[in-house]
This record gives C-alpha cells, structure tokens and sequence, in this order.
C-alpha cells in the first residue's frame, strides 16, 4: 500500500506509568443487577497481556501489561492523541530503564495509552516509572484509498496488517466480525484519534452467532455497519476496523474495548477472518 509515512511528523512524547483506579464507591452495578468490587484500570498488570481472552480474568475494564498518562490532563490529551498503535515505548527511569514496550491501544474516559512490555520487564517496573514514546502515525493516509481512513495506526503496523486491494476495496484480515448494533460506550463521542468505544456482551443470541465470547485482547474485528470517520456513528453499509485495546466489563453498555484503525463509510473495507489478526501474532509480542 503507497502512504503518505515520508511527511509524517515524529515526535518523543512522555509520560508515566498510571496507577491502578477504582469507582469512588467501590462498587459497580452490573447489567444483571449484582455489585461487585473488581480490579478495574491502569497500573501494571502482570499477568494480561495481549493474545489473552477479553474474558480470561475477574476483573472490569482491565488494560493488558502497562497503563500510561500524562498527570497534566490538558498533556496527556496530546499523549493520548498522538500516541499510535504500533508505537515503541521505552521505560526512561527507574529499575526498567531502556527496556522497550508497544503501543497496543488506548481508553478513553480515563484516557489511558496501553502499553504490552515483556513479563520480566513488567516486574521490574514501578507505578510512576517516567516512559518515551516514539509517536508516528497521526496524519496517515492510503493513497488513492476513496473513503478510507486511518487512525491511531504507526506507519508500520498498518504495512503488516496484510491489506489488499482490488477494484477499490481493501480486503483486510481480521479474527472476528462484530455486528454495529451491539456497540456500546463511546458512541457519539468525536475523540475517535485517542480513546475506545466498547462491545456490548449482554446478548446471549449474538455473542454466540459471532463468536464474541472468543474475543482475545489485541484481535482485530471488523465492525459492520459502523462509522467512525468523524465521531463513532451506527451507518448501514459502513465498516470499521479497530483492535481489541481493554477486557470485558459486567456494566451495562460497556465490553471489551476498541481503538479503530480504519474506517470506510461507503464499506471499501472487506474484512478477512483470519484466527492470527492479533496483535501478539502481527508484533510477535508472544
């Protein structure tokens, strides 16, 4: 695929290792109606990494291995923005440093950059731990590509991800198709270049029609009859493709999280099952 990569800006953005968030009342409500006090966001999370099931582990809204932030909020919308999927990350201080990790997603809400480093590196890391991001990718564009667009995607992984194009359609391997009518939190909102919008799991019929309860951290889905082109809207015919960046979540309207990486309204994205489209597969993370 021909890109405009030779005029993108790349820039060293910086920003620290999030510490674990809890809701203010320590409990969430369900969808079914049941409290429960879970491990939720941020923090360094040892034992999930990308390749794991969204549904593997007790907990809500979990980011796989590292979770980072700028503590200025206004910095950190820039951080969260800029930062792009595919991005390497190098730990700058503390026990860890000099390690590298990758940018595997984002979350909005708590605006959060999802970092996968190596377990070994991991434990050597600390809450606070000062990290680089090398950012690349804002402003990427496919050349001749109609309406297509891209987001949150560094320049390189867009060239593994395997895309093919005939007769003005790119084909493009994804591990599952999610139907548009069960997408959830995030909807509406125009911050499409740094944060997530979630799958809902409360459809017992669909969940086992597509598969959804075999969704891992780090797939890439094809979402169907979704626009995210300028803000995260239901558009029958149109396609999205994003990455699997969070785990599941018992709330209602929530599930496990996306960050798109290309959009098309008129759907000139034909997805491709493929169990290997993730990330720990296309970065070999695993």
């Amino acid at each position: 695929m021909q890109t405009n990569r030779a005029r993108l800006v790349t820039q060293l953005l910086s920003a620290q290792v999030a510490p674990p968030l809890l809701a203010s009342n320590l409990y969430e409500v369900g969808a079914e109606g049941v409290p429960r006090i879970l491990p939720g966001v941020g923090g360094i999370t040892l034992n999930v990494r990308v390749g794991d099931s969204a549904f593997a582990v007790e907990g809500d809204h979990i980011e796989p291995a590292v979770s980072a932030k700028h503590p200025d909020d206004r910095l950190n919308a820039a951080f969260c923005t800029l930062a792009c999927v595919g991005n390497v990350a190098t730990v700058a201080g503390g026990e860890a440093k000099g390690e590298r990790g990758v940018v595997t997603g984002k979350h909005g809400g708590v605006e959060h950059v999802i970092i996968d480093f190596a377990p070994e590196i991991m434990e050597r890391m600390r809450i606070g731990d000062p990290l680089d991001v090398r950012a690349v990718g804002v402003g990427l564009e496919l050349e001749n590509a109609g309406d297509v667009r891209v987001f949150n995607c560094d320049p390189d992984l867009l060239d593994t991800l395997g895309l093919r194009r005939e007769h003005g359609v790119f084909s493009v391997p994804v591990a599952r198709i999610v139907p548009g009518a069960v997408m959830g939190s995030g909807l509406g909102r125009q911050t499409v270049a740094r944060g997530d919008y979630d799958i809902q799991c409360f459809d017992p019929k669909i969940v086992a029609e597509y598969g959804l309860d075999a969704l891992r951290l780090g797939d890439l889905v094809a979402i169907r009859d979704a626009d995210n082109s300028y803000g995260r809207v239901y558009r029958s015919g149109a396609v999205t493709v994003a990455v699997v960046s969070h785990g599941s979540s018992y709330i209602a309207g929530h599930g496990p999280g996306v960050t798109t990486l290309l959009t098309s309204p008129s759907g000139a994205l034909a997805p491709v099952l493929d169990a290997r489209a993730n990330l720990a597969t296309i970065l070999d993370l695993r």
